[in-house]
Order: structure tokens, then C-alpha cells, then sequence
């Protein structure tokens, strides 16, 4: 190690996990059809009845195709990370 140099440190941005495109996708299709979508996604994590999420833009597929213990993994993830808890 030469202690003269700077080293470099770099923190690349973890990539877009499906979950996290999933979420994503039904969020805003919920919310383009007038859905409060904290309400809806919490409502379908709750109870598992895919009704709680609309048919626009395939979400309901789309949200289907994921476990619902993965999305409440990816959400408690992302809270703790923007709160700077863990990297």
C-alpha cells in the first residue's frame, strides 16, 4: 500500500431487483386509476386477495407473480436503507 496515493472508494447503486420493478409498476397503475396505492398494496399484502390491486397495465399480474412475504422483505429493506440504518 503506498500511503502517498488517494485511494478510490466507490459505491456502485444496487440494482432494480423484479420486486422492486414490480412495486413500481402497480404503484403507478394504481395510482393512474385514482387508487391510493399505500392503501391498496397494504390491503393485498394483508390479506393476499388480489382484488385490492387493478387489472391496468397488468399490475395485477404482474403482483400475483410475486411472494407476498418478498414484498414486505423489499419494503422494510428499502425503509430501513433510506434511513441510513444499514448500507
Amino acid at each position: 500500500m503506498e500511503l502517498g496515493n488517494t485511494q478510490m472508494f466507490k459505491v456502485e447503486k444496487e440494482p432494480e431487483t423484479g420486486v422492486q420493478v414490480v412495486l413500481s409498476t402497480v404503484y403507478e397503475a394504481l395510482t393512474e386509476k385514482g387508487y391510493n396505492p399505500i392503501s391498496q398494496i397494504v390491503g393485498y399484502i394483508m390479506s393476499g386477495d388480489p382484488t385490492y390491486i387493478t387489472s391496468h397495465n397488468n399490475a395485477r399480474s404482474l403482483i400475483m407473480r410475486v411472494e407476498r412475504d418478498e414484498l414486505v422483505e423489499e419494503l422494510l429493506k428499502s425503509y430501513i436503507r433510506d434511513r441510513g440504518w444499514i448500507g
